[in-house]
């Protein structure tokens, strides 16, 4: 039986895992990720009961009942690095025994559905829409480092767009993983787009933007916008879903992003008044989890 270490998994003094500050007990099988700590409370505020409110550094969670089912509502921040540390320690605190430091015989599965913001990288796709990653890209190479990537990874796609992108081998190898299928179906409907997404390791350069500094390819949006893969074209760029659909994959639980366009990068647009977006994605989300 696999035994995990304190140096492998920090347990602290109060029996609460290390950078969330959860306990077992604390975790609903539902659970919405949100980048901004902010917007925990706005998801929270719809419940019909809450259970507790617990605060570490960038990670707020709130934990309550919203019309019969349990939902945590937890904050990452921003990029796939703090994804890590969440996903890694949500399945710590479902699938481990925190007394024993040894795996639980049965499996906890749990719904991971990221609420985020995001900029459109195809000009048809309207400010203020729904878009749900079916696939998500990874620029970050973040699941790179774990065994099995290649297993819950489309390989194809993945060398058809680095091949397009004429992708620069000093970057990290970009991965592609798909959504869980269940949940995208009920989740989305017909009031929310689908599409593929790209998960950039920084706000500026990474997503093409261009301030003081020159960009190593200025033509990656151009050929970003044009690449297709069969049906698919990538549609929208955000820093986070990939992490997520990747690291749920090859722990075993359902996990899917679904954004708020706020910009659009293929036709210079944003709008930074997207608050009454956010809330009625929240109350659908809510609805459908």
């Amino acid at each position: 039986m696999k035994h995990f270490p304190p140096s492998e998994l920090i347990i602290n003094s109060d029996g609460s895992i290390f950078h969330l500050h959860l306990k077992p007990e604390q975790l609903a099988d539902n659970v919405i990720l949100v980048g901004d700590p902010g917007r925990v409370a706005l998801v929270a505020s719809y419940f019909d009961s809450q259970e507790f409110s617990v605060s570490s550094r960038e990670f707020n969670t709130i934990t309550g009942s919203y019309k019969g089912k349990r939902i945590s509502v937890i904050s990452t921040g921003i990029g796939t690095d703090n994804i890590d540390i969440v996903v890694n320690e949500l399945d710590a605190l479902a699938n481990i025994d925190f007394e024993t430091r040894t795996e639980k015989k049965e499996f906890r599965q749990l719904n991971i559905v990221r609420i985020g913001t995001s900029g459109g990288m195809q000009p048809d796709i309207p400010l203020g829409s729904f878009l749900i990653s079916e696939k998500s890209i990874g620029f970050d190479g973040m699941l790179n480092f774990y065994a099995g990537r290649d297993s819950v990874s489309d390989l194809e796609f993945e060398a058809a767009m680095c091949k397009h992108l004429n992708w620069n081998p000093q970057l990290a190898a970009p991965y592609v993983v798909n959504a869980n299928s269940e949940l995208v179906e009920r989740i989305g409907r017909d009031d929310m787009l689908r599409g593929v997404t790209i998960s950039a390791n920084g706000f500026y350069g990474p997503q093409g933007r261009v301030l003081r500094i020159d960009l190593a390819d200025m033509q990656l949006n151009d050929k970003i916008e044009s690449f297709r893969f069969g049906k698919h074209k990538i549609t929208n760029y955000e820093m986070e879903g990939s992490a997520i659909a990747g690291l749920a994959l090859l722990m075993g639980h359902k996990a899917m992003t679904v954004c708020c366009i706020i910009a659009n990068r293929r036709v210079e647009a944003a709008n930074t008044d997207y608050k009454p977006y956010i809330e009625k994605l929240t109350q659908i989300v809510l609805e459908r989890i």
